[in-house]
């Protein structure tokens, strides 16, 4: 068993027993968690073993693989507790050079592939996201203020904490890059009273968040636009972009950038609220980039701050939320799983094998494997943000009901 061959060079920390296409078994590892799982042929014995990165995905969305002990959780786990070691492999490392040597190509997201990535993702059915995410589809980290705090209220902490480092003010207008489907531009009109266009590629998302808007009776405040962020022409007094930087890819930081400072006021306010990386520039894992992110990239702020230096912007606070996208996208696997007949249905087995794995992956990479969310507040004044962080605490705690009139799944 190839793969079995790879995993004991691979695997000190967890244990696993693999179950080979002719009934062979082996153990490797020690202590726990403990998973078995049984590889059903020859050809994704030596997939897994070449390249298990993009493999392990593959064959258990295609019911190569199979647990048959122990969760997928797992197994997962363990391969990200002793990833440095596969990394170490030779072959490993000729594929690990390859991918930094290729990762500006794999990012490339010129305005008509970027519009294909979005919809790729975004463009799948509301069902689907309906099973597993608030009532204002709020797909980005919630903030939990305490540990016992639901979806649902860390979605709504998660849009007032947004709120407070925007500094709004009634009549003010605002610029949501990323958009999604309205959720955050909706609550950001009734909360303060202000104006708000967002924009987005995906056409699903466009056509929820204008059915939205006019549910909500704000469609006088807000609109929104099918359009790429890099063609937006006006000046606003706030821009922010939320769980959409990791679209845009390094070649295009700077375009980015550039367009925050052209679109914000002289004493306007930005914030960027994206997934980074803890340990420097990286890659995208390739099973997340074909299958579920295309052109996605989650940087580390390394890459980020200087782009925003060259724009001459002013970066008046950082915030990085470590542990608090785990505990999202725990609870999205609960929903998920707890939807999986509905969801097979829809789609089928294999989708929801792809997606199981898919927020499995996600929720363990802010566990172990270095991922976080940060907040980036900019201004072109460095008199625009107030001195210290006190009025983010006084806005959260002054706003506790802000969000309780947006409609809810049955408005959308």
């Amino acid at each position: 068993m190839l793969f079995a061959s790879l995993l004991s060079r691979i695997i000190k920390t967890g244990t696993i027993t693999i179950l080979g296409p002719d009934n062979q078994s082996r153990t490797v590892g020690s202590g726990a968690p403990h998973v078995t799982i049984r590889v059903k042929d020859r050809i994704a014995d030596m997939q897994l073993a070449l390249y298990p990165q993009l493999k392990l995905g593959e064959a258990y969305m295609d019911g190569r693989l199979s647990i048959e002990e122990g969760q997928l959780y797992d197994l997962i786990e363990i391969g990200m507790v002793n990833y440095q070691r596969l990394e170490d492999q030779p072959l490993q490392r000729i594929l690990g050079s390859v991918g930094r040597i290729a990762r500006r190509l794999q990012q490339s997201n010129p305005i008509h592939r970027a519009r294909e990535n979005v919809a790729h993702h975004y463009d799948l059915s509301g069902a689907l996201y309906d099973s597993f995410l608030d009532p204002q589809r709020q797909y980005s980290c919630g903030y939990f203020p305490q540990a016992d705090t639901g979806l649902d209220a860390a979605q709504e902490a998660k849009i007032r904490h947004i709120a407070a480092k925007l500094l709004l003010k009634p009549g003010q207008r605002v610029l949501d890059i990323g958009c999604g489907w309205g959720g955050l531009a909706i609550a950001l009109a009734r909360m303060a009273d202000v104006e708000v266009l967002g924009v987005t590629l995906s056409e699903e998302q466009y056509k929820s968040a204008v059915a939205r808007a006019k549910a909500s009776g704000v469609s006088d405040r807000v609109r929104f636009e099918l359009m790429d962020y890099r063609l937006i022409e006006d000046t606003f007094d706030r821009v922010v972009s939320v769980g959409m930087f990791e679209h845009v890819g390094i070649n295009n930081y700077r375009d980015f950038f550039s367009k925050v400072r052209e679109t914000l006021t002289e004493d306007g306010v930005a914030l960027l609220h994206s997934i980074g990386r803890q340990d420097g520039p990286g890659v995208t894992n390739p099973w997340i980039r074909r299958y579920i992110f295309p052109g996605g990239y989650s940087p580390a702020l390394s890459e980020v701050l200087p782009e925003i230096e060259r724009q001459q912007l002013w970066v008046t606070d950082i915030e990085v939320l470590r542990l608090h996208y785990a505990k999202t996208i725990r609870h999205w696997r609960n929903r998920f799983m707890a939807s999986w007949d509905a969801m097979a249905s829809l789609y089928d087995e294999r989708f929801c094998r792809m997606w199981e794995f898919y927020l499995i992956s996600a929720e363990l990479s802010f566990r172990r494997f270095g991922h976080m969310v940060f907040q980036v507040q900019m201004a072109r004044d460095q008199k625009a943000v107030p001195l210290t962080r006190d009025y983010i605490t006084d806005y959260d705690r002054d706003m506790p009901t802000a969000l309780r009139a947006v409609p809810d799944r049955a408005a959308r």
